[in-house]
């Protein structure tokens, strides 16, 4: 049995490891290629875009995969969109894995709006000396903030250069309490911006702002249009792969 994952998520990562010692299993796990230094799963890897859902369908069916796992990104609605329109045309088993989001605790000032542009005209009003940890693909949004001082926490460089009132920090978690209280102080930050990724590996800056008292601009997840079989976690998704009966042939 082929399974194809689509990952580069911890969790993606996590799956490629339980799956690819097992008898019977080929597991091949797929990067979009955003990532300069992409943290790589175990086995057999490919890095780049499919070109699309009828690019996924067709290398779906030519490679051939039995088996098809989504574990992108909560925020990555392309792919997750693609991955269920190739999964129909070709009819092949289709799971997705997604971590849960966060819930908020006593003392948490979040303030949930439905995407980034929406983050964009509430922020003024919470802060000004910003943590944006939304990831270099929304930066673009944040240009025409100019009475916001933005430190901007990405893995990778935007190509464009930056305007003044946003400075760059390169960075990748797991990050500590300690560490992100100081990264606070240290730049005088009032206020995080931040999308509702899950998991504990980012998940500090909400301790940190929740012990400040600071307020969280907290954009949700994108609402998919059609749900397809869903499970939150790496030992459901092992269960669910090894309950499928084996392909012939």
């Amino acid at each position: 049995m082929r399974v194809l994952i689509l990952g580069g998520t911890a969790e993606a990562r996590d799956l490629a490891a339980r799956l690819v010692d097992r008898p019977g299993l080929s597991v091949i796990s797929s990067l979009a290629g955003r990532v300069a230094d992409p943290r790589l799963p175990v086995g057999e890897v490919r890095i780049g875009g499919f070109g699309g859902a009828d690019g996924l369908a067709r290398w779906l069916d030519t490679h051939p995969v039995d088996v098809l796992v989504d574990a992108t990104h909560p925020y990555a609605a392309r792919i997750r969109t693609a991955a269920v329109t190739a999964a129909a045309q070709v009819g092949v088993p289709h799971l997705r894995l997604e971590r849960p989001g966060w819930t908020a605790r006593p003392g948490d000032r979040w303030h949930r709006v439905p995407d980034v542009a929406a983050a964009v005209r509430e922020l003024p009003a919470l802060g000004r000396r910003v943590l944006l940890t939304t990831g270099r693909q929304s930066l673009a949004a944040f240009r025409p903030s100019t009475g916001l001082w933005i430190l901007a926490r990405v893995v990778d460089a935007p190509d464009e250069p930056l305007p003044q009132h946003i400075r760059l920090l390169r960075s990748r978690g797991p990050y500590t309490l300690a560490g992100e209280l100081e990264l606070i102080r240290t730049h005088r930050l009032d206020v995080v911006v931040t999308k509702d990724s899950g998991g504990r590996l980012t998940e500090a800056k909400l301790d940190a702002a929740r012990q400040l008292g600071l307020p969280v601009l907290m954009i949700d997840r994108p609402v998919p249009a059609v749900h397809p079989t869903t499970v939150s976690g790496v030992d459901e998704a092992v269960d669910w792969v090894s309950a499928l009966p084996v392909q012939p042939g």
